[in-house]
């Protein structure tokens, strides 16, 4: 028998070799490591990009809202309010009464108006003396703010307490979650110097707004009422009561005051 020579032998093992490793590079997964943690980095960045902006959306409840204009005797008066978190964090007049002794008035009258409006948050808020046109012609235009604020709002529970807070939604414990306002308009009370009819809002066993719906007009009846009636609305609120006192100069429309809100109360209490 031939023997095969050395040299063969080493080329042939080589070639064996070489071969062995080509079949091994040839079954290499087609699968690279680094694609496949890239293709999962995607989908994970995209659904981060969207939370953010779905808590951007978020962030953009409330906003600035402009109440109806409201004709005072001296010219218009219309309020705009800022609303966030479910409170009134800016307050501002965007027309007040102009000219001659009304700027004197506007200029005393609304920087005390807006800041009581952010301590009070509701229009609840005190009559500045010798302003009481222009301070009345506020309270309703801020009220009108807030109610399109609210109507405006989304349907939560939560949505209601910038307009009227003195009905403590905010206090769930309290017993008279159930208990909604009730508005109520007393009898017409007769004076010599005509007649005085008051509404009421009641809430929780208190007075929340008073208002007189008539009230003495013509001549000085004007002046006098002018002067008592929005004393006369602030002291029934304060004193959760008929039991308030006459204002000095007006005593016919404070004692015809003071009946048609107790009749208001007696309505209200049944």
């Amino acid at each position: 028998m031939r023997k095969s020579h050395p040299v063969r032998r080493v080329v042939l093992a080589t070639a064996a070799t070489v071969s062995g490793v080509v079949l091994m590079l040839s079954l290499k997964p087609s699968s690279d490591p680094a694609s496949a943690q890239a293709g999962g980095t995607i989908p994970q960045q995209t659904a981060a990009a969207q939370e953010s902006a779905q808590g951007g959306a978020g962030a953009t409840a409330g906003g600035a809202v402009t109440g109806d204009a409201v004709q005072t005797q001296y010219g218009p008066v219309q309020v705009r309010i800022t609303v966030s978190g479910n409170k009134i964090t800016k307050a501002e007049a965007v027309q007040a009464p102009k000219g001659g002794t009304s700027d004197q008035k506007t200029a005393l009258s609304i920087p005390k108006l807006t800041q009581d409006t952010l301590a009070k948050q509701s229009s609840q808020v005190d009559t500045v003396s010798g302003a009481t046109y222009t301070s009345e012609g506020y309270k309703k235009a801020l009220q009108s703010a807030i109610d399109k604020a609210n109507a405006a709002a989304p349907a939560q529970p939560s949505a209601q307490p910038s307009a009227q807070p003195s009905a403590q939604p905010s206090q769930p414990a309290g017993g008279n979650t159930g208990a909604a306002a009730k508005t109520v308009t007393g009898a017409v009370s007769q004076t010599q110097y005509g007649p005085v009819q008051v509404r009421v809002t009641v809430s929780g066993g208190k007075i929340t707004n008073a208002e007189a719906v008539q009230a003495p007009k013509g001549g000085t009846s004007d002046q006098k009422t002018a002067l008592s009636i929005p004393k006369l609305n602030q002291e029934a609120v304060a004193a959760g009561s008929a039991d308030i006192d006459s204002v000095s100069g007006a005593t016919y429309t404070s004692e015809g005051y003071k009946k048609s809100l107790q009749s208001a109360l007696d309505q209200a209490g049944g």
